[in-house]
């Protein structure tokens, strides 16, 4: 709606996952160098947590776009299957036609699968989003599919992505294996507050913006203290002062046009929780 009113070729506060607005802060970039060098160094299984809206999709996307020819992934969203559903997301994600629907012949196919491609130098990655979400059962299949290997090398590296409770459901006792498993672990933390700013700058640049549209420092103070630094919560606030700002016919985003879009979210939150 506003776009061709801002001179933008796209909408800069999307809160979908695209790789293309991946934001360097330093947490973000430090949880991408965890994925880079656990996958290339093959240490089997990863995890990466975060709060709701902190950005860890959009990092997994983004690590898919920077991994070499060499690295084959499945990626598996919202994994609320049973244990033979599992098994056949993920080979179908793999591109591997199964004629077997029962877990020892998918694992069977799996593993033969996991060494041809080795054997041709390929790295083999499964990245599991939402993964708070898998019960302890899956979790523990996941484990055994880790343990595919040769003498040297894992043959399947596992990135679990998922919010905080994934590290408490790791902390089960039946879950040790597992956890003794985890070679690599970050947690993304939210923006600091002297990111807040180019974050918004990096966003509106990737759309299209000759920058015409100002944020006054202290609508940039509100933003920061609306959203704690926490990415999705930035871009909703900032979607909602462009339409305000377009509405208003003005490029410049000052803190009465900013408090008026909080207090409408707020006012939305709370008549959807009631």
């Amino acid at each position: 709606m506003y776009c061709k009113y801002y001179g933008l070729k796209e909408r800069p506060f999307n809160v979908t996952s695209d790789p293309a607005f991946f934001f360097s802060s330093k947490k973000h970039k430090e949880a991408l160098s965890h994925l880079l060098y656990g996958v290339s160094q093959r240490k089997g299984i990863i995890v990466l947590t975060g709060e709701i809206g902190t950005g860890k999709t959009t990092i997994c996307r983004f690590f898919l776009n920077q991994i070499g020819k060499n690295v084959k992934t499945a990626f598996i969203l919202n994994p609320t299957f049973s244990e033979t559903q599992l098994l056949e997301s993920i080979i179908k994600d793999f591109g591997i036609n199964s004629k077997n629907n029962t877990k020892l012949g998918m694992v069977t196919e799996l593993n033969n699968f996991l060494l041809r491609e080795s054997n041709s130098g390929n790295n083999l990655v499964l990245i599991v989003d939402e993964a708070q979400n898998l019960k302890p059962a899956l979790l523990e299949q996941i484990r055994l599919l880790s343990n595919l290997e040769t003498e040297k090398d894992k043959l399947l590296q596992v990135i679990l992505v998922g919010q905080p409770e994934l590290n408490s459901r790791l902390n089960l006792y039946n879950l040790r294996q597992l956890r003794q498993r985890i070679m690599v672990r970050y947690h993304i933390g939210p923006l600091d507050n002297d990111e807040i700013k180019d974050y918004i700058n990096w966003r509106l640049e990737i759309a299209g913006s000759e920058k015409k549209i100002e944020f006054s420092s202290e609508a940039l103070d509100l933003i920061s203290r609306f959203s704690a630094g926490t990415p999705r919560l930035i871009n909703m606030i900032c979607d909602r002062a462009l339409l305000a700002g377009f509405v208003g016919e003005t490029t410049h985003l000052d803190f009465n046009i900013l408090k008026k879009c909080v207090e409408e979210l707020d006012s939305y939150s709370v008549a959807k929780s009631v």
